[in-house]
């Protein structure tokens, strides 16, 4: 029983660095056709400062980046754990170029993790903190808006509600997936969200799975859809609580977006 309890917690520990670098193609219906093939990447959940395998699946997933070079670099929430990881989060940040960020509720030390500190991030080494506001970058030649929302408006239920838009392309990043309910139809064409982990520990059984954070979210790891916009709920890179991952793989993705229904 100990060897195999050694064996279990040996896996889970290996798997949290066991990063998956997985490119995703996304249609959008109303995704004008010269901006077919644009590439976003996708980086979620850090959790820097805590001693875990996670940093080591950050760190390849940047390098990943790099090589890429992606058009647009999303990073949605929870960068820090701890106020010590600020030091590499920098670094990171440096390396993926302009990448644009919302911070999440770990950031704020909002949540039930006991070793989970505020981390004061009021700014960033490099790129854009989105805190409800709005940024507007071109590609192709077409404005993209891109949009983030701010992890105390969300906890204070505050509006954080954003005027119309009349760019080709319109981006929320918000931490948590459950925005696909709240935002208005058709408001936005994608959000990216993460804060799931995908589960982080999963336990599959028969037909299912059973995951033992957030046991009944309808948004894990993936596509989503309602009416005309579509979300992806990135797995995320860190751990929280433990610093293991069982049958959730961090993931690194890139999301190459293709018009059409």
């Amino acid at each position: 029983m100990a060897g195999l309890a050694a064996a279990v917690v040996g896996y889970g520990w290996l798997e949290a660095g066991w990063v998956r670098l997985r490119q995703l193609e996304v249609r959008l219906a109303g995704l004008p056709s010269e901006l077919d093939g644009v590439r976003i990447a996708h980086l979620s959940d850090f959790h820097l400062g805590v001693p875990s395998r996670g940093v080591h699946a950050v760190e390849r997933a940047v390098e990943w980046v790099e090589e890429r070079e992606p058009d647009l670099v999303c990073v949605t929430g929870d960068l820090l754990s701890r106020p010590s990881g600020a030091a590499t989060l920098e670094g990171l940040l440096r390396r993926l170029g302009h990448p644009y960020v919302v911070l999440g509720n770990h950031d704020l030390a909002v949540s039930r993790d006991p070793f989970s500190r505020p981390a004061e991030l009021g700014s960033l080494a490099a790129g854009t903190l989105l805190s409800d506001s709005v940024a507007e970058v071109e590609l192709r030649g077409l404005p993209v808006e891109v949009a983030g929302v701010d992890p105390r408006s969300w906890i204070d239920r505050r509006s954080s509600g954003f005027g119309d838009s009349h760019a080709r392309l319109r981006i929320l990043l918000c931490h948590f997936p459950r925005a696909l309910d709240r935002v208005p139809d058709g408001r936005w064409d994608l959000i990216l969200s993460g804060h799931l982990h995908a589960g982080q520990i999963v336990l599959p059984y028969g037909f299912g799975k059973l995951l033992l954070a957030h046991p009944r979210t309808p948004y894990t790891a993936g596509i989503y859809r309602r009416g005309a916009t579509t979300m992806h709920v990135s797995p995320g890179l860190g751990t929280t609580f433990v610093p293991f991952r069982f049958f959730a793989r961090p993931e690194a993705t890139e999301l190459v977006l293709r018009s059409g229904a």
